[in-house]
This record gives C-alpha cells, sequence and structure tokens, in this order.
C-alpha cells in the first residue's frame, strides 16, 4: 500500500486550481500589426517595440483595409457575444467592444484560445450578415475583421477578477 504514494524522485506540487474567469482581448482586422508604433506582441515572445520597417511589412501583406466597428456593429459584437455565453452556458462578467478591439471577462470550462476563437468566429457571421443588409451593393463583404490570435489572462482570485470587471467596463 505504501508503494502506491511513493514520489520516485519528483516533487508533486499541488495542481494548480482552475482560474475563477478569463480576461480576453483581441484586436480587429490591421489596426494594431507587428511593427505598431504603440508597441506590439509577438506571438511566443512577448512585447516588442516599435519597428517601422515591420509595420510597412505587415501592411503590405494586408488583404484588406484595416477595419474600424462602427456603433452599430460595436453593439451587435456585444449583443452577439452575451447570446453565446447564454448558449453554452458560460458566465459573462463583463464585455466591451471597441473600435478597434474587444474585451471579454468570462468564465467557462474551457480553453481560452477555443473561447476567443467561437466568439471571432459568431462575431464574424453577425457582422457579415449585418453587413450585407447595412452595406452598399458595390462595397464587398469583407472576409478580414479581426486579428489572428489574441491575448488571454487567468484570473485567479477575486481581486484579479474584480480589477478585469473594473477595466472592461470603466477603464476604457
Amino acid at each position: 500500500m505504501g508503494d502506491q504514494h511513493k514520489h520516485h524522485g519528483r516533487s508533486q506540487e499541488p495542481p494548480l486550481p482552475d482560474p475563477l474567469a478569463f480576461f480576453l482581448t483581441w484586436t480587429t482586422y490591421g489596426t494594431w500589426l507587428p511593427g505598431d508604433e504603440r508597441g506590439w506582441v509577438e506571438y511566443g515572445k512577448g512585447s516588442q517595440p516599435a519597428d517601422t520597417e515591420r509595420q510597412g511589412f505587415a501592411e503590405s501583406l494586408m488583404r484588406e483595409t484595416a477595419c474600424t466597428l462602427n456603433p452599430e456593429q460595436r453593439r451587435l459584437v456585444e449583443d452577439t457575444i452575451a447570446a453565446h455565453c447564454r448558449i453554452r452556458g458560460w458566465t459573462l462578467h463583463a464585455v466591451n467592444c471597441r473600435t478597434n478591439h474587444v474585451h471579454v471577462v468570462v468564465a467557462a470550462d474551457r480553453d481560452p484560445n477555443e473561447i476567443r476563437e467561437q466568439f471571432k468566429a459568431w462575431c464574424t457571421r453577425k457582422l457579415k450578415e449585418w453587413q450585407r443588409v447595412h452595406a452598399p451593393p458595390e462595397e464587398p463583404i469583407r472576409t478580414k475583421w479581426w486579428t489572428e490570435r489574441g491575448s488571454d489572462r487567468f484570473l485567479n482570485d477575486e481581486e484579479s477578477l474584480e480589477d478585469a470587471i473594473h477595466y472592461v467596463l470603466e477603464g476604457q
């Protein structure tokens, strides 16, 4: 019986508790490119300084114009995220869609990347539907609404959860 509890020379750290929620952020297509003067995040490497040459190269690769959301589109994004949370049984603590980015604080039993990608996919569908009704007929239907990936923060305690909610609702 005692042999079942041997550690075989490895330290046994207790597993981390599940986070209370996630703080998810993503930007609209073309509004915050690699090399941006505000600084930017390189996947797997973190924050990077401005680099005008890199930004120019990123601009040359764009397949559509930068996407800036109007007030009606912003409301549609927020409503779509709220509806998706209701359907999935996720707890939406806060959402704020700005002209060039989205912040969401959500509790869910999924990987945060999966959550963010579901939000982006459903918002894209709804924005395309909106565009078909409201845009001039000669305007092509946008295919690129969001940048790839985004950021996620694990909110592991009540204080960080409250701080994130406050930032999303009041700090914009």
